[in-house]
């Protein structure tokens, strides 16, 4: 008898529970919401390079991240990005079972942002 096997991937697990904006709705979201909190969830490093502007930096691979997080209101509406979406969606998934009700993703990250 073959075993069952689940039809969605891990990743389509994840992301079904966050909601992803591409970047013109992530940006448009972030000017209209009055307790946007931009989270850059890349390292210290790559932020210094391209973080958007207002963007708070929780390096989700740092020592601390985890009581940084843990530590921002879970009222507040976050709007989160890296480079291409990866880091970005592990952190909402995160929020999403911490607690955190308003959680957006970047889908793509800054790598589809900055295309040209």
């Amino acid at each position: 008898m073959k075993e069952p096997t689940c039809q969605i991937s891990f990743w389509g697990q994840m992301r079904s529970f966050i909601p992803h904006l591409n970047p013109r709705d992530f940006l448009q979201s972030v000017q209209n919401c009055p307790d946007a909190c931009l989270l850059d969830v890349r390292t210290p490093e790559e932020f210094r390079k391209d973080g958007l502007k207002n963007a708070k930096n929780l390096d989700y691979l740092g020592a601390s991240f985890i009581d940084e997080l843990l530590s921002l209101p879970k009222d507040s509406s976050y709007f989160v990005y890296c480079r291409s979406g990866r880091r970005s969606l592990r952190v909402c998934t995160l929020m999403h079972n911490c607690g955190f009700s308003k959680v957006y993703n970047l889908d793509g990250g800054l790598a589809v942002m900055f295309e040209k």
